[in-house]
């Protein structure tokens, strides 16, 4: 079966700026506020919210990227092991907001390692979770603050994102299982 398109180019854009707006309306501006992208696809997202919310507040939030490869709990199972990439987080996190960032939020295993990593960096006052889409399965009891699209999915399907910046287009597929890709 082929890929459904159910997003792409203008109203993607469209859907990270309303991300934008929501997170400054959230925390109050941009003050304090650090957006912290998961590597790979949640990396652009972040630069993009930040842009956006430099459009809209006049001040451009730090951006970092976060790997998550050596907290998964999943490391036994995988084979070969994951390749760490670097992580790139701002100084400062200490008593900030941060809102990390990702394309879909799954079964919530993802951002568990995440918010482990996280604090390998610092304490932060609070996170925050922001994602493009929230296909629901959850295994954890993980719940995004900030959810551009919701769409509900058969365990056998998969949605996957591509970003110009990764893959050389904007827009959001759904897949049948035997298409899967790489998701969280």
């Amino acid at each position: 079966m082929s890929p459904v398109e159910l997003q792409r180019g203008e109203e993607l854009a469209r859907t990270i700026r309303r991300l934008a707006h929501e997170i400054i309306e959230s925390h109050g501006g941009a003050r304090g506020l650090y957006l912290i992208g998961l590597l790979t696809r949640g990396a652009p997202l972040a630069e993009r919210l930040a842009a956006a919310i430099e459009a809209f507040e006049g001040e451009r939030p730090p951006v970092g990227t976060l790997d998550t490869g050596l907290h998964r709990d999943d490391l036994a199972q995988r084979a070969p092991p994951p390749s760490v990439r670097p992580s790139t987080i701002p100084r400062g996190l200490e008593g900030a907001t941060v809102v990390l960032v990702d394309d879909v939020l799954y079964t919530g295993r993802t951002i568990r390692a995440a918010l482990d990593a996280i604090m390998d960096f610092g304490r932060p006052a609070r996170v925050r979770l922001a994602v493009l889409v929230d296909r629901g399965h959850r295994e954890l009891p993980i719940r995004p603050d900030f959810v551009g699209r919701n769409i509900p999915t058969a365990p056998a399907q998969t949605v996957e994102v591509r970003l110009a910046e990764t893959d050389g287009e904007d827009a959001v597929y759904l897949l049948e299982g035997a298409e899967r890709h790489g998701e969280h």
